[in-house]
């Protein structure tokens, strides 16, 4: 019996508790949230602001001012507006008059575009905020100013006066002059702020050329303790100089008087220059032909001479010989012609091939060895020592 009913308070127990925790969730979830951002903001003065003066976002009131406690040189003024209007971090707060005597409100800016809000809590301090000039402000600004021209401030001698009189008298008839200068400043003023990109680019370009200066100062420096030297030296030598100048300028007369007295002969030789330059230029790819085989001819030369027989040895290309088509398609293509070889061919094909050795009469020369050892040098050829 005693342990049910220890069973019993257990499971009674549990369900409290679970009652009790349906209760939190509930009273959570439908107690009524904060709605809105409190933020404060300093201003030196609030003139016609009072608790429950709008406070607006371009115009369209968000909220409303909650308090207004003076504190010394500042006022505090506590603002309370939506939760769902996002403010930028760095808002500032200005108080605007749309009119002279309409109530005057808090204005918020700039517009939310995006980045962190101002939270609730914030503070806009006193350098993000503005007032508007008062017009007794104005008035006494006026007051400052007359007083400070009259008789008792820069006109106590009659000074402005005279001013005022002078200028009228230099002024007379001078209005379209005047507005024309004015107008004219304005156009030029107007052609600055067109150009002001070229302007400051200019400006840039200069700073940058002026830290490259900066940079290179010792070799800046340098140059100039250079440019000073050659110009003691040419200050040193200017006598030298002067006489070399005058010098050239006789040497100046002397070929002009002898351009002068020789003029048709010179002529003569520059026509016939004319003609060797003009031969030179047309023969250009023959000339750059023989410059390019002169060193490998020359030097295929010097390798064929044979100083122990006093002969230029090199070696005869014995086919051409035997094959009098191979040997003219050859020859005819050395100079330039084309010709069809097969043709040829077929002209000498029925000819017996000649002999080694002689190849016009088919015998062979003195002093050459047997068919099977022809010495293919032109020493050899030639009768030469084997």
């Amino acid at each position: 019996m005693f342990r049910f009913f220890h069973r019993f308070r257990s499971r009674r127990a549990l369900v409290c508790v679970c009652v009790l925790a349906l209760v939190v969730g509930a009273v959570v979830a439908f107690w009524p949230q904060q709605r809105t951002v409190r933020v404060t903001a300093y201003f030196t003065r609030t003139v016609g602001i009072y608790p429950g003066s709008d406070v607006r976002v371009l115009g369209i009131p968000v909220g409303r001012v909650v308090s207004i406690t003076p504190q010394g040189s500042r006022v505090q003024v506590v603002l309370e507006y939506d939760a769902g209007r996002k403010v930028p971090a760095g808002a500032k707060a200005a108080i605007i008059n749309s009119s002279v005597v309409s109530d005057r409100y808090v204005q918020l800016l700039p517009v939310y575009r995006g980045g962190p809000t101002l939270g609730d809590g914030a503070v806009i301090p006193l350098d993000r905020t503005a007032v508007p000039v008062e017009l007794d402000r104005v008035y006494s600004s006026l007051d400052m100013l007359a007083g400070a021209l009259g008789p008792q401030g820069a006109n106590a001698d009659g000074s402005l006066s005279r001013l005022l009189g002078v200028s009228a008298a230099n002024l007379n008839g001078q209005g379209d002059k005047l507005h024309q200068s004015v107008h004219d400043l304005s156009a030029a003023l107007t052609t600055l702020a067109s150009g002001r990109q070229d302007l400051f680019g200019t400006v840039r370009q200069l700073q940058v050329f002026t830290a490259a200066l900066e940079t290179d100062d010792t070799q800046v420096r340098q140059f100039s303790e250079n440019l000073a030297g050659v110009s003691a030296q040419l200050a040193g030598e200017r006598e030298n100089l002067g006489s070399a100048l005058k010098n050239l300028a006789v040497a100046f007369g002397d070929i002009a008087g002898f351009v002068r007295d020789n003029k048709s002969v010179l002529g003569s030789d520059l026509k016939g220059l004319r003609d060797v330059t003009g031969v030179l230029v047309k023969e250009r790819s023959a000339l750059t032909e023989f410059l390019d085989v002169a060193p490998t001819a020359l030097s295929d030369l010097n390798r064929a001479y044979n100083p122990t027989a006093g002969t230029l040895d090199t070696r005869d290309n014995a086919e051409q010989t035997q094959d009098p088509a191979l040997y003219l398609c050859s020859l005819l293509d050395s100079i330039g012609k084309q010709t069809d070889c097969t043709a040829l061919r077929s002209l000498f094909g029925s000819l017996p091939k000649l002999p080694l050795g002689n190849s016009l009469t088919g015998q062979a020369l003195p002093g050459l060895p047997s068919a099977g050892a022809v010495d293919k040098t032109l020493g050899g050829i030639l009768g030469g020592a084997a």
